[in-house]
């Protein structure tokens, strides 16, 4: 099947092939409920040595930049205690760590998470990381410019392959909650 946005020719619905997945996104996605169906959820094989973004759009075409989202660990500070959350942006832009994050998460210093901490806590590659299957309880700020795109590439859990869902789809995935003004 092709995929409803870049050049891939051989999209496969998601549910079709959970033993490309990790675990905690094969789960969110073997187990999805709500008005995006599972199936509406596509993988793409693509080349894990260009999973960033940079090297991913040059390779595939630079519309995909526009059409995309980064999905970030954050680790925000309060009092001592850090709670570790994540945000969906597109891609062309830059995430507000000091600004709407912060804020939005009432911390008085926030940061990204260190590489070790976000692949250890959410069973997922450095560099594929995706909001479907986070851990729970955590909260997924979604930018409202991605939740209004009809489709949105966004990593598998690994580097190797690529997602393609509708932007409604993350507004509605467990602690999501969409913001205005996410990404600078």
């Amino acid at each position: 099947m092709r995929a409803p946005i870049g050049p891939f020719d051989n999209a496969v619905p998601a549910p079709d092939c959970l033993a490309d997945l990790v675990p905690p996104v094969a789960g969110a996605v073997g187990g999805r409920a709500g008005h995006v169906p599972a199936e509406q959820i596509l993988y793409v094989d693509t080349d894990p040595e260009i999973a960033d973004t940079s090297a991913f759009v040059a390779h595939y075409g630079q519309e995909l930049l526009g059409q995309s989202a980064n999905c970030v660990v954050v680790a925000a500070k309060r009092g001592g205690e850090v709670t570790l959350a994540a945000c969906l942006v597109p891609s062309a832009g830059r995430i507000d760590v000091n600004g709407a994050v912060r804020r939005h998460l009432g911390a008085r210093k926030v940061s990204f998470a260190p590489m070790e901490t976000a692949v250890e806590r959410t069973g997922m590659e450095y560099g594929g990381i995706t909001p479907l299957g986070l851990p729970d309880g955590w909260p997924l700020l979604v930018d409202a410019a991605v939740a209004d795109m009809p489709y949105v590439l966004v990593g598998s859990g690994r580097r190797r392959g690529k997602l393609i869902a509708p932007g409604k789809l993350f507004a509605e995935l467990p602690g999501a909650e969409v913001i205005e003004g996410l990404a600078l």
